[in-house]
Parts: structure tokens; sequence; C-alpha cells
């Protein structure tokens, strides 16, 4: 089942995402031509997924949900972007493909990067593919905002920064990995079920105790498959965070006690949304599909 959802939903934003790429001046051509490589060039979609599962849980309008779905995207393509600059990760390949600053230059993938995080904030408060309310889409861009600010993904990415060739204990692992991945993870969950104009306190409490656990099943499960996998599965170097000293599950609790605790994550994923109706299936299999990818 979730193959083919899965399927359907990467259709659906692709589509929408690229529309959001064509140059309103020649001048632009190549700016444009890099921040559409970044976003186009393949990727799970696991954001979108999530934005969409939420909506439809609470038994909302697929289409409401684009602007979103499209924007948290965008939002993840452009931390990917940075995370690989020289000046941080120093990555070279991502899903199979020259990073943004190897495919074009550094300078350019800067300002990708910052394109694409302008361009996710304008496709959240447009007036198609979003919720009519304007309230309820300036709540969405609020919620946004934060996770994806310093005190979400940058102040995480922040913290990753600062932890190499550190021995973090399991709190602080877990708070790096909540900002860092988590956040936006969370704000996809939360954005979605937003979009659906369903959202009551009680539910989105519900799917916010179900986002922690998803968000931080994912990272659990990246430590796995940096350990396990091999860099043309990856689509990225294997081995990656091993040699940059930076501090992960398997390193910290070894590996067989972080397969179990990414099992852990995914039944309080699910326990979280139990009393939901069928319509929140989407939102099952996504849990057991974070921890079961081997990509």
């Amino acid at each position: 089942m979730i193959a083919d959802y899965q399927k359907r939903c990467q259709q659906r934003v692709d589509r929408c995402l690229d529309t959001l790429f064509a140059p309103p001046h020649p001048q632009l051509e190549r700016l444009y031509r890099a921040m559409r490589y970044s976003v186009m060039n393949g990727g799970k979609r696991v954001r979108p997924l999530l934005v969409y599962a939420a909506c439809e849980a609470l038994d909302g309008d697929r289409a409401d949900a684009d602007g979103a779905a499209c924007a948290v995207e965008l939002i993840h393509a452009y931390s990917l972007v940075h995370d690989d600059l020289p000046a941080m990760d120093d990555d070279d390949l991502r899903r199979g493909q020259p990073t943004t600053h190897k495919a074009f230059d550094e300078a350019c993938a800067i300002l990708a990067g910052d394109g694409l995080q302008s361009l996710a904030f304008e496709a959240l408060a447009a007036e198609t593919h979003n919720p009519a309310d304007p309230a309820l889409r300036l709540q969405m861009l609020i919620s946004l905002a934060r996770a994806a600010g310093p005190a979400g993904m940058v102040g995480g990415q922040a913290i990753d920064l600062g932890s190499v060739g550190l021995k973090l204990d399991r709190a602080a692992l877990e708070l790096m990995h909540r900002h860092k991945t988590g956040a936006l993870i969370e704000a996809s969950v939360r954005l979605g079920a937003l979009a659906s104009g369903r959202a009551d306190t009680e539910k989105l409490a519900a799917l916010q105790q179900y986002a922690q656990a998803v968000g931080l099943a994912f990272q659990v499960q990246d430590d796995i498959l940096d350990v396990e996998s091999d860099t043309a599965t990856l689509g990225k170097h294997q081995g990656a965070d091993i040699a940059r000293d930076k501090p992960t599950y398997p390193a910290l609790l070894g590996l067989d006690e972080a397969k179990r605790y990414a099992l852990e994550l995914r039944d309080l994923a699910l326990a979280a949304i139990e009393p939901f109706p069928a319509s929140a299936e989407p939102l099952r299999e996504l849990a057991r599909f974070v921890v079961e990818r081997r990509s």
C-alpha cells in the first residue's frame, strides 16, 4: 500500500514543484536551474507524504495541502544544499549525483539554497494550493518558520557542527536530532493537519506525539544505514558520519540497541494515533516505512 501511496503523492507534489522554477528573467536562468537541480533530482519526498497523510487523516482535501507539501520539500532541499557545502559537511554526492556546489559552484549553491527557502514561504502563503482562510495560512507560516529556523532545524545543524568529535550522551543526541531532523518532520505533520481545516487541540497533540516519534525514528534509521548500507544504495557516501567522528545512535547505543530503539519509536508513533480512523492508515504505514527503508 505504502509504495502506491508514495508514488501518487510524489507525482502530485512533483507536478506542483515543477511549476516553481521558471526564471522571470534570462539573467536568472542559471540560478533557477540550480534550484531545480537541487529539488527535482530524486528523493523519497517523506515530508510531503506526511503533509498529505496528516491532512487526509482528518478528512481534509489533499488539494489544500499542496502548498504545504511543496513548502516542506523546498525547505528540506535548501537545508541539504547548505549542509553539503565545504564550510559544513563538505559532501560531494547527494541522491547519487554531484551535490549542488559541485554541479554548479559554491556561490551559486548558497544562492540556490537562499532562493529555495524564500520560495517555500511564498508557496505556503499563496491563495492557491492552500486553505482559503488567511488566518489559517498565517498559522501555517508561523509553524514552518519556527521549525526551519534557529529554534528548529538551523539550531540542530549548529548543534551538530559543534558536536563533531564529542561524546554526547543520549539526552544531548536526542536534543540535536529533535531539532535538526525532527522539527521539519513535526512541522510537516502539523501543516497537513492544519490544511485540513479540522484540526482541534486534541488531534494536534496526538499528531505531535506521532511526529516526534517518527522524526527521531527517521534519524536513528539514518544512523543505522550509515553503518549497514552502501554508497550506491544510499545515494551519498556510506560511513560519512563515522569518518567525520560525528555522534550517532549506533556509536552511542550499539547497532543492535539502535535497531531496537527505532522499533520502539515506531510503536510509540503508532500508539499516538491508535484512536484515529482508517483515514489515518497512510500515517501508520509511513511510521513503519521510516524504520524499514534501506536508503
